[in-house]
């Protein structure tokens, strides 16, 4: 009984914090503050409704955002630039470093790295990040897939540039 018990709590340990929100509809955001909109006074999910979206979160500090995140992140929005069926946001979610991961340090990566999507900023005052809390992610470089209804469809770390490729055409590609 007593070993049912700690397989029991463990599994449900596991459960809570397991990271992503695969095959669930997409939440909002969760963005204190967008400091690129593209001519909009504000964003969210439903803006995004009937396109395939890529969501990147990432932190100004992030060593795994510089060397892949970004990277894979101009790759692909260059790559998908004339498709209206896909959209690219970026928003700088923070959770800790809140006197480093600033809105005008996410105003330099803009600069930095030529982002032309929108770009918002989650996680003020000490606050942690909503879209952390609300997609359940697990740090940064964070990478989101969500389909053309509005379903998660990939919520991890980050894969490589061909097989983000294939997976947004394959989304693309369905009714």
């Amino acid at each position: 009984m007593k070993l049912k018990y700690i397989i029991l709590t463990l599994f449900l340990t596991l459960s809570l914090n397991a990271t992503g929100i695969l095959g669930q509809k997409a939440p909002s955001f969760g963005v204190d503050k967008w400091i690129q909109t593209n001519g909009k006074s504000s964003l969210d999910i439903e803006d995004f409704k009937g396109k395939v979206l890529y969501l990147y979160g990432f932190q100004s500090w992030c060593p795994g955002c510089h060397s892949h995140g970004f990277p894979t992140l101009n790759t692909l929005s260059k790559y998908y630039a004339n498709d209206k069926d896909v959209a690219f946001v970026a928003i700088q979610t923070v959770f800790e470093g809140f006197s480093t991961n600033t809105v005008d340090a996410a105003k330099k990566i803009i600069k930095q790295y030529g982002l032309t999507m929108p770009v918002g900023h989650s996680g003020l005052n000490n606050q942690r990040s909503q879209l952390m809390l609300n997609y359940r992610t697990g740090g940064t470089p964070w990478t989101v897939l969500i389909d053309k209804k509005g379903i998660v469809r990939f919520n991890n770390f980050h894969l490589s540039v061909d097989k983000l490729k294939a997976m947004i055409d394959e989304l693309k590609d369905e009714s």
